[in-house]
């Protein structure tokens, strides 16, 4: 799946290149290096030895970053004009991975001589360089706001003496400054690195897998023939296709541009408005990236962070991100039941057991991925066996037999892909770097716990405000990494649960998908639908609004990431779940039995919802009244209490 070399570039979404960029040479170097990065990784996570050739973790990780780093100078413009590799992108590519190779080969040298404290001047100078080419990186994949926060972050221990109060800090000189970022373990080969370098290059090989032996194929006629035929059925067909590859890619733009195509233009022939199938393509494929097992690279950092198993997080994510796909449903649902829109026809429709027997490889990998990683536990290996068993089995199947052709494609998706993450996550490094080597980042924390006075609410709401408004300038990885090191300790030391805490931060970080004014899920769906952009925008808030209250339900009842006993977790599940479904009938007007609702009676319905998702029992027994009532209310007032089809 290649993206226009011009199209807006997010998280793990930068934009992939044109064929027009890379051609010739620069598409088979591109090719060369991303084939190289893979290979060492898999040397490297399974120990082969190839050739003899197993570097230490730091040297590791600086080759893996000279690779990638390089192949995105050639395969990301520096300008959108740019259809060709200019000679200053060779350039770039060629120092980088020079320094990179120099300083990698000095791995053991580095941490036996302390070097990020004293180094020779030409291994101070190659750090320089390489600073100067991860800024340029992250300006290329991240856009220029995470670039003006790697720069300033990045160069904050130049400075941190003369800052006031708690951002008080101590001091480096510029070439401490240099060599700590470069040659320490906290900056630019810190946790986020080391994480995309042990765990996500696996994930990402099995992503670009899946999706050159056919798998959106099969994942979308699968979800038709589960759901084409129910009302509204094309939308909701968009909902279950966008969940289960998002779940599987972790990336939201491509994931619109992957199946919005086929998915948009049919809920548009099913009566849905333009601007309604734009909104339902673009949170069904932002829930996605928070929507187990891969959830992106965000998810494995998260881990890394709170020092669990990546099977923690997948567990405790699992649930609130059903709920939000079942509160989709229901709105689509209820939005067809008002305006009487139909199914698919049946000509349309495919047979499920002639897509189950076409594709269960696709099946089988993804069942064997997820028991490795929950069962087995094994996280770093898992991806590679899963990749392995598909490949395979796809090989006696000539409709999805992994060809030259789709080969290239394999290794041009990977190259990318991981290109775009070292790129970004270098640079978020620098931020991590100077906040960690000042002392900051803990004087925050306190500072804002200070202010908050012990107000948990305060703190949320806070937090909130903060994700949400860093997320429209900084991709989700990096809105996380930076309110992980701030916020995270104060909401935690708040005595707040550890896991509900950093996943209500990833959250918030994501709603900037599709709400307004930034909302880049909401305009590339747009786009594909033919629609106003901010109506767009606005009706994808409104279909994702369970997202501003989904984070504080988890917070304020763990129970929602599967954090106590079997019975509270069923009880709160089943509260949420008759929740979800009486927010998204207040929304949309429509509650099943009854028909369409007034103004009035959906307040009524919204309050109700609101009281289930109280965590006290008072409050659910008083929900649970409270529906009844309703019913009983409008049956009376049509005068009869027989139930209404």
């Amino acid at each position: 799946m290649t993206l226009p070399a011009d199209e807006i570039s997010t998280a793990s979404d930068a934009p992939r290149d044109t064929v027009f960029r890379l051609s010739g040479a620069a598409r088979w170097i591109a090719l060369a290096l991303g084939f190289a990065g893979m290979l060492l990784a898999i040397n490297q996570t399974f120990h082969l030895r190839i050739l003899g050739f197993e570097p230490l973790g730091n040297s590791y990780l600086y080759y893996l970053i000279g690779l990638f780093l390089a192949a995105s100078f050639i395969s990301f413009p520096a300008r959108p004009g740019d259809r060709r590799v200019p000679w200053y992108d060779w350039a770039l590519a060629a120092i980088s991975m020079a320094c990179c190779i120099y300083i990698g080969y000095h791995g053991l040298i580095i941490i036996q001589e302390g070097w990020d404290y004293s180094a020779p001047l030409p291994a101070t100078i190659a750090s320089a360089i390489l600073i100067v080419a991860v800024l340029e990186g992250v300006r290329r994949c991240g856009g220029w706001p995470l670039l003006i926060v790697a720069l300033f972050f990045g160069s904050y221990p130049l400075f941190a003496d003369s800052m006031p109060g708690f951002l008080w800090g101590t001091q480096y000189t510029f070439g401490e400054t240099i060599r700590a970022h470069v040659m320490g373990v906290e900056s630019i080969i810190g946790i986020p690195m080391q994480v995309v370098a042990d765990l996500v290059i696996g994930f990402v090989v099995f992503g670009a897998a899946l999706t050159a032996t056919g798998g959106g194929d099969f994942f979308m006629r699968f979800s038709t023939a589960l759901m084409g035929r129910s009302r509204g059925g094309p939308a909701k067909v968009a909902v279950v296709s966008s969940g289960i590859l998002g779940s599987l890619s972790g990336s939201v733009i491509s994931n619109i541009l992957t199946t919005g195509p086929i998915t948009i233009p049919t809920m548009k022939r099913a009566g849905y408005p333009a601007h309604y199938a734009g909104a339902v393509e673009a949170c069904a494929s932002t829930g996605g990236t928070l929507m187990p097992p891969v959830m992106g690279a965000v998810a494995f950092i998260m881990a890394s962070f709170l020092g669990v198993p990546y099977s923690d997080i997948i567990v405790a994510a699992f649930l609130p991100a059903l709920l939000f796909y079942v509160a989709l449903l229901f709105q689509v649902d209820n939005y067809a039941a008002r305006r009487g829109l139909k199914g698919l026809p049946a000509d349309q429709i495919p047979v499920l057991t002639e897509t189950l027997k076409d594709g269960w490889p696709y099946l089988l990998s993804l069942v064997m991925l997820i028991y490795m990683l929950l069962a087995m536990r094994l996280e770093a290996y898992a991806p590679y066996y899963a990749t392995l068993v598909l490949l395979v089995i796809s090989m006696f199947k000539r409709k999805h037999r992994l060809n030259l052709k789709r080969g290239i494609e394999f290794i041009s998706e990977l190259t990318t892909s991981v290109a775009n993450l070292v790129a970004i996550l270098a640079g978020i490094g620098l931020v991590v770097g100077g906040l960690s080597y000042t002392g900051v980042a803990g004087a925050f924390s306190r500072e804002l716990l200070l202010y908050a006075g012990g107000s948990v609410p305060l703190m949320l709401i806070a937090g909130a405000v903060t994700s949400f408004v860093l997320g429209m300038g900084m991709t989700v990885s990096a809105c996380y990494i930076f309110l992980s090191i701030l916020l995270a300790p104060a909401l935690i030391a708040a005595g707040l649960n550890p896991l509900a805490s950093h996943l209500f931060i990833l959250y918030w970080g994501m709603m900037s998908y599709i709400t307004p004014p930034v909302a880049l899920a909401s305009i590339t769906a747009a786009g594909l639908a033919g629609a106003n952009p901010i109506k767009t925008g606005f009706q994808a808030m409104r279909l994702g609004s369970i997202l501003f209250i989904l984070p504080f339900l988890f917070v304020i009842n763990p129970a929602l990431i599967m954090q106590g006993g079997a019975l509270e977790i069923i009880q709160a599940s089943f509260t949420a779940l008759v929740a979800v479904w009486l927010f998204a009938s207040a929304l949309e007007g429509y509650l099943y039995g009854v028909g369409a609702l007034g103004m009035v009676s959906r307040i009524l319905v919204f309050i109700n919802g609101a009281l289930l998702v109280y965590p006290e029992p008072y409050s659910d027994a008083a929900g649970l009244i409270m529906i009844i009532l309703i019913y009983l209310g409008f049956r009376l007032r049509r005068g009869s209490l027989a139930p209404r089809t």
